[in-house]
């Protein structure tokens, strides 16, 4: 059997990261951003509007000059909001309880899981998981330090700039891959000088573009299609169009299994207009969902990793037989 975790924004949220909705208020804020581009921000942020990301998709087709700065601006100021959400992690410890028992804490938890995928570009897990897994070894595959004789033994060199190490495009079973999807705030193509993050609608296309997420891509789709493999998603909205459909092929013809860890439980899964005049019918994305859903945890991790033995037990049988 396989256990795998993907996490999105709403995983990080429980340290005081930011969700979508957030981050449109942080970038109201943003000077850098000139009047069009806020317009928009705005429009975008309307029911049914795309939020920010349908505002950075339509930027990333642009070709004209005003355009192209408005995008490389938007790009910087949402890379920046990133590294100050990383600069609050470091304030906060990771385990939620002042004195952690490891029979209910969140590092032993995770160290179970085969392999760690995230959507998430901060750098959480690279301050507070990777440096103290001791038990089990973890690292960020077909990546390496684009100045290691910089390092100094700092808290910073944790998330210092990284650039792909295509000698290293391989996962070791004896070592916990921790794959970040859609790249990092600290990840940047040394050839030419891009920002690995994936942000907007177009992320499929964009993918592409780099090597080491298009293996990521890839490897991420082979986990999920393996015999026996089990899924917990943690904080994952079901939003993006590429992920959902790894997720959905693996549950339609290879029986992945599913445990969602969400406040909006299985209804995160029901994508239909809720305001829609006649009722719309399940699409085959919820109902294939559905029928491989093995356990729901609708309370926040910060309490299932703190007291609440009974939520926390609830989680632990996601890995019996």
């Amino acid at each position: 059997m396989t256990h795998l975790l993907l996490t999105g924004a709403g995983f990080s949220k429980n340290w005081g990261g930011l969700l979508a909705s957030e981050v449109f208020n942080d970038l109201l804020s943003a000077g850098e951003l000139d009047q069009a581009t806020r317009d928009v921000l705005y429009k975008a942020n309307e029911p049914r509007g795309g939020g920010f990301e349908a505002v950075l998709a339509r930027l990333q087709g642009a070709t004209d000059p005003a355009n192209v700065r408005r995008c490389e601006t938007l790009t910087s100021v949402l890379a920046g909001i990133s590294n100050m959400m990383g600069n609050g992690f470091m304030q906060r410890q990771f385990e939620f309880a002042a004195i952690p028992d490891t029979r209910y804490s969140l590092t032993p938890f995770l160290h179970r899981f085969d392999t760690i995928f995230t959507l998430n570009q901060d750098t959480l897990i690279e301050q507070k998981y990777l440096p103290g897994n001791i038990s089990r070894r973890t690292h960020l595959p077909g990546l390496k330090f684009m100045n290691p004789s910089a390092m100094t033994g700092a808290v910073l060199d944790k998330f210092a700039m990284m650039e792909p190490n295509p000698s290293d495009f391989q996962l070791s079973p004896s070592i916990q891959p921790y794959v970040k999807l859609h790249g990092s705030v600290n990840w940047m193509e040394s050839n030419t000088g891009q920002r690995m993050l994936i942000i907007g609608g177009a992320k499929t296309v964009l993918i592409g573009r780099f090597p080491l997420l298009k293996w990521y891509q890839d490897e991420f789709r082979k986990a999920l299609m393996r015999p026996g493999a089990r899924l917990m998603v943690m904080g994952y909205s079901f939003s993006d169009e590429h992920i959902n459909d790894a997720i959905f092929t693996a549950a339609k013809d290879s029986d992945l299994k599913l445990f969602i860890v969400d406040p909006g439980g299985v209804n995160i899964i029901d994508k239909r207009d809720k305001t829609a005049a006649i009722p719309i019918p399940k699409e085959a994305f919820q109902e294939v969902l559905e029928r491989q859903i093995v356990g729901v945890s609708t309370r926040p991790i910060s309490s299932t990793f703190n007291d609440d033995i009974v939520e926390n037990g609830r989680l632990a049988r996601f890995f019996r037989p």
